[in-house]
């Protein structure tokens, strides 16, 4: 009986047909596993939701506002420590310059601060600073000397205001003991903040409005 060759024969030709198709299901299977690397799966929390996306504590409720909180201080500080450093190089002023150094080094007291926060009660926090911080990060780093001092402390003072009264509202109505805690710390630096930004006086009301 003679072998054929060339040709192959049913079984291995079925065989031959499968293993190509499971090589498709696995390279379409590989292909969606790298979308979801990129997009980022269905479900996976965002900046200020908590990791099990549950709304009780054991300090207390924990809400919408109080999230939203140290969402803003974690990113009040990632672009006010990086502005801190870059004004030791542009400012003119010696006490712009003190104000800066003070304000980062603060900043980095609080940014430790609401990160441990933040691990105790499971909530995320962002990683970068927003669209507007970056921009004005940004506009800062094309100014220099006594043009620089005048919008590092604009900038940095209306951003303060701005997040003044987010943590002072927080302060007042939250429920979670945690949070309460750490709102009335934060309103601390803040306002300290806010106050050393005025020294300058380049922080006048009609620079402000």
């Amino acid at each position: 009986m003679r072998k054929s060759h060339g040709i192959a024969g049913p079984r291995r030709l079925r065989r031959l047909l499968g293993s190509r198709f499971m090589v498709m299901v696995l390279a379409a299977a590989a292909v969606a596993a790298a979308a979801l690397v990129v997009l980022g799966p269905p479900g996976v929390p965002a900046d200020g939701d908590t990791r099990d996306g549950a709304g009780d504590t054991r300090w207390g409720p924990l809400s919408a506002a109080d999230r939203t909180l140290l969402a803003k201080v974690r990113q009040a500080g990632l672009w006010e420590m990086p502005a801190g450093q870059q004004a030791q190089q542009r400012a003119a002023s010696p006490r712009v310059r003190e104000v800066a150094d003070t304000i980062m080094e603060q900043h980095m007291m609080l940014d430790e601060d609401v990160r441990r926060v933040a691990g105790r009660l499971g909530v995320i926090l962002p990683s970068e600073p927003n669209a507007d911080q970056r921009g004005w990060l940004a506009e800062m780093s094309g100014k220099f000397g006594a043009d620089y001092d005048q919008t590092f402390v604009l900038r940095l003072r209306a951003a303060h205001g701005k997040v003044f009264s987010v943590i002072a509202t927080v302060r007042a109505s939250t429920q979670n003991t945690e949070i309460r805690a750490f709102a009335e710390r934060a309103l601390k630096y803040v306002n300290t903040h806010m106050t050393l930004l005025e020294s300058t006086g380049l922080a006048t009301k009609a620079a402000l409005s």
